[in-house]
């Protein structure tokens, strides 16, 4: 938070600018970030690309969770992703209560390889 002093001497604490999920999605695809995905039971689908990717070939290069401001139930998250032949793209899916099982399966997947192959680089 930024401490902010108003005329009166008083301090007042502002809170931080949160993005919204569409500013967040416009960003990523001005980064390159363009390929939709999602996930089926057998991996993790691009349809420009017609290919199905496993846990093992996908990275996960950020994530945002949002939340909405007038339901609490109305809860998002955005995933940045990278597969190993450079497919740079976006998963977005509800969090929490109405997440799609399938998504977190597979993303969890593909947090535990990531973590495997850092601790082995790092060794």
């Amino acid at each position: 938070m930024i401490a902010q002093t108003a005329n009166s001497g008083a301090k007042i604490e502002t809170i931080p600018f949160m993005s919204t999920l569409s500013d967040r999605l416009n960003k990523a695809m001005k980064d390159g970030y363009t390929a939709n995905m999602k996930v089926t039971k057998q991996g993790l689908y691009v349809e420009a690309k017609d290919r199905t990717y496993t846990p093992a070939e996908v990275r996960i290069i950020d994530f945002y969770r949002f939340e909405g401001q007038s339901d609490p139930a109305d809860n998002a998250i955005m995933y940045v992703v990278e597969t190993v032949d450079d497919v740079k793209g976006t998963l977005v899916d509800a969090y929490g209560a109405y997440a799609d099982e399938n998504v977190n399966k597979f993303m969890a997947e593909v947090e535990e390889i990531n973590k495997k192959a850092v601790n082995k680089n790092a060794a």
